[in-house]
């Protein structure tokens, strides 16, 4: 048996990192969630595999943390408020009351499954619940890079509501977790009145500092000007850092607060934005494949065999009823969103690490009964990356959903720095053109507009007035932003 120490750490992470990539790279080309991949290179790895020893919770938590707020943050970076200003309500609902309503509707059947006879669990009604709480939020990141490697895009605003949906509900199943938490440990000692208490001030507080907080990170972001530009990054990933831990101290939401923070930062005029969203992708991606091989090392496989029928019992009713039920009863003041949308929505209810690095609360907590939910929660979420990660690229195609990728840049290469305020634009030389002119010089472009580059086949031509254009060139127009 080998434990990880800090003589073999880089070696033994290099391996996982090289390993994980490779077998992302391939399952990205089936349409298999990548991130189950890397769960399943740590779980390869493992006690039960190669023998890694891994098995401090302790640091699975805090470094679940860390990466929960860097994910968050960057997610919330890339929500745009032109994009979801159409399916805000319906995606707050969502990520609000649909959480709770999963959360209840499982609870109680994981309740009810404790009182049967046949089961090895039993677990009464706020244990279940717990349970619950933490499986209850989405996954988008899988998703997401499932559609891509499938080169799909959604119809009927799909993309904004899920994402809106998937990047918010984070902090409300994390708010239940903590609070079903105290209320295992404080025993009957916290009312109603107690728990509305807290989720009121979690909302609150998380808000309003992420909201000043984002507010004051952009004042500060375009008026210190650094000489290097790569220390902007790194200077947004201090602010996530800070705005997680300040929001805790003072009893908030630090999840909330670091997605709302992000989205506030993300919808402002901010120097270096295509830089700053480079680092963000890439080291957002850093984390979560580390997440995922930290959680399948952390795991003893061989444990989930006693749990596997029950926890299949339990995915199963998240899949399809918790999940489907909630979503459909949410969405019902919505005449507007199509049924097929609402049949799509339920299935998109992935499950990812974070109901994993949720469920080592319990176990840090000191909770009764911590590591059964552990290996559930655990066998649960491979059950969703199983199931509905595989199939929905085809559950979109079967609704009539699915329509093709939009593409995103340009064949150049070219991208410009969003404080010019200028716009890049694409335009093939067919020809009807050629017939009304030949050259640069000949034609007839609008006010503000110049011809940057010229690529012929695999050749890049320096654009002059006298150059003679041929059918299927490609021309890099650069134009005067609207004002």
């Amino acid at each position: 048996m080998e434990y990880i120490t800090s003589d073999n750490f880089l070696f033994i992470g290099s391996i996982l990192l090289f390993v994980s990539i490779l077998m992302g790279k391939t399952g990205y080309k089936f349409g298999v969630p990548t991130l189950l991949l890397f769960l399943l290179v740590g779980m390869l790895f493992g006690s039960d595999g190669l023998g890694l020893q891994f098995n401090n919770m302790y640091i699975a938590q805090f470094i679940g943390m860390v990466a929960l707020s860097i994910i968050l943050f960057s997610g919330g970076m890339d929500t745009r408020f032109s994009d979801i200003r159409p399916v805000l309500v319906p995606g707050t609902v969502l990520s609000t009351a649909g959480v709770l309503l999963t959360a209840l509707l499982t609870g109680t059947f994981v309740w009810w499954l404790s009182g049967m006879g046949w089961t090895n669990i039993h677990f009464a009604f706020i244990p279940s619940l717990l349970l619950a709480s933490m499986m209850s939020s989405t996954d988008s990141a899988s998703v997401f890079a499932i559609l891509r490697s499938q080169k799909m895009h959604l119809k009927n605003n799909l993309r904004p509501m899920l994402e809106l949906e998937s990047g918010s509900n984070d902090p409300m199943a994390y708010m239940l977790t903590i609070v079903l938490i105290q209320i295992v440990q404080a025993g009957s000692g916290t009312g109603f009145g107690g728990i509305v208490q807290m989720f009121i001030v979690q909302f609150l507080v998380g808000g309003v500092v992420g909201y000043m907080l984002g507010w004051i990170a952009v004042k500060m972001l375009n008026r210190l000007n650094i000489d290097n530009q790569s220390l902007y990054p790194i200077l947004l990933i201090a602010v996530a850092f800070f705005t997680l831990s300040a929001t805790d101290l003072m009893g908030g939401n630090g999840y909330l607060a670091v997605y709302i923070t992000g989205i506030i930062i993300g919808n402002s005029r901010i120097p270096h934005r295509r830089d700053i969203a480079t680092f963000m992708d890439g080291l957002t991606w850093l984390f979560q494949i580390i997440m995922f091989i930290m959680l399948g090392l952390l795991v003893n496989p061989h444990e989930m065999l006693d749990v596997a029928l029950v926890a299949l019992l339990i995915g199963l009713f998240m899949i399809f009823v918790g999940r489907p039920v909630s979503v459909m009863l949410c969405l019902l003041p919505f005449r507007r969103i199509a049924m097929r949308s609402k049949l799509f929505i339920s299935w998109v209810g992935l499950r990812g690490a974070v109901p994993i690095i949720f469920a080592t609360y319990p176990v840090v907590a000191g909770i009764e009964d911590s590591d059964l939910i552990f290996n559930i929660v655990f066998f649960i979420t491979i059950i969703s990356l199983v199931v509905q990660g595989t199939t929905l690229s085809q559950a979109a195609r079967f609704l009539k959903l699915s329509a093709p990728l939009e593409k995103t840049g340009n064949e150049f290469g070219v991208e410009l720095p969003e404080e010019i305020g200028s716009d890049l634009s694409e335009v093939t030389v067919t020809t009807e053109m050629l017939e009304e002119a030949d050259t640069l010089r000949d034609m007839n472009l609008p006010p503000g507009t110049l011809v940057m580059i010229v690529k012929r086949n695999d050749e890049f031509l320096i654009p002059n007035g006298t150059l003679r254009l041929h059918e299927g060139d490609k021309l890099l127009l650069i134009s005067e932003g609207k004002k």
